[in-house]
């Protein structure tokens, strides 16, 4: 999965290419640092992708990286710490994606147009990044205790995030229903698992297409308002 096109970016992997240059024509330590921890990030991503975590060992990472053992030791205590700060990267991104989508729209936008933009933003970027997809939603649940807890905050911040909007958008349109944090946090899993079916079963390019189903859930239960969602 070494092609961006194949993984997306969070997934571009530097193996059969030449190491970092260092020392007197190469680059300054911070730098090769720094790119040294960038690509051990995205490695961790495309090698997941391929093998799944439970196959993974620190000799794919370091070999789709094109750095040494000792080089991915002095940044991560083992696989699981590398990939769940991958995850933790791409979940950031992901956030911003959603967060100037959300900045473009111009004065007036209704709630409705803000809500599915937000949505839109993030089903796209999913569908750019298949290789974070699959490891986010297939193979954190099966990380460990500390992934399964970095998902269910990632649930509580997509609840949060919710909670803002609907409390925002109630002032425009009083006669919305006040719902529980409960609602918000469903909204929230039931998200994750629509993704999730279409992940699993290899459809991640067609994902923005649960653009649609999506805002009709929402503002059936934020809203009150009947599915209007196509098919």
């Amino acid at each position: 999965m070494s092609a961006t096109g194949q993984g997306g970016l969070l997934a571009r992997t530097h193996e059969g290419e030449p190491g970092l240059p260092r020392g007197r024509t190469g680059l300054p330590a911070e730098e090769v640092r720094a790119a040294q921890r960038e690509r051990l990030l995205r490695a961790v991503i495309a090698a997941v992708a391929r093998t799944g975590y439970g196959e993974l060992t620190v000799a794919d990472i370091v070999r789709g990286a094109r750095v040494s053992k000792a080089a991915f030791y002095a940044h991560f205590t083992g696989k699981e710490d590398c990939f769940l700060a991958a995850t933790r990267q791409g979940g950031q991104l992901m956030i911003d994606r959603v967060a100037a989508a959300a900045r473009l729209l111009p004065a007036g936008t209704s709630a409705e147009e803000a809500l599915r933009a937000s949505i839109t933003a993030f089903l796209e970027f999913l569908a750019a990044e298949p290789a974070f997809a699959r490891a986010f939603y297939i193979d954190m649940p099966a990380a460990g205790a500390r992934a399964v807890r970095r998902i269910e905050a990632a649930q509580h911040n997509f609840a949060r995030l919710n909670r803002a909007w609907h409390e925002r958008a109630r002032h425009d349109h009083p006669d919305w229903p006040a719902v529980p944090y409960l609602a918000y946090y469903a909204l929230a899993g039931a998200t994750t698992e629509l993704i999730r079916a279409e992940v699993r079963q290899d459809k991640i390019g067609t994902i923005p297409g649960l653009a649609d189903p999506l805002v009709a859930l929402h503002l059936a239960v934020l809203a009150g308002q009947s599915w209007q969602s196509p098919g």
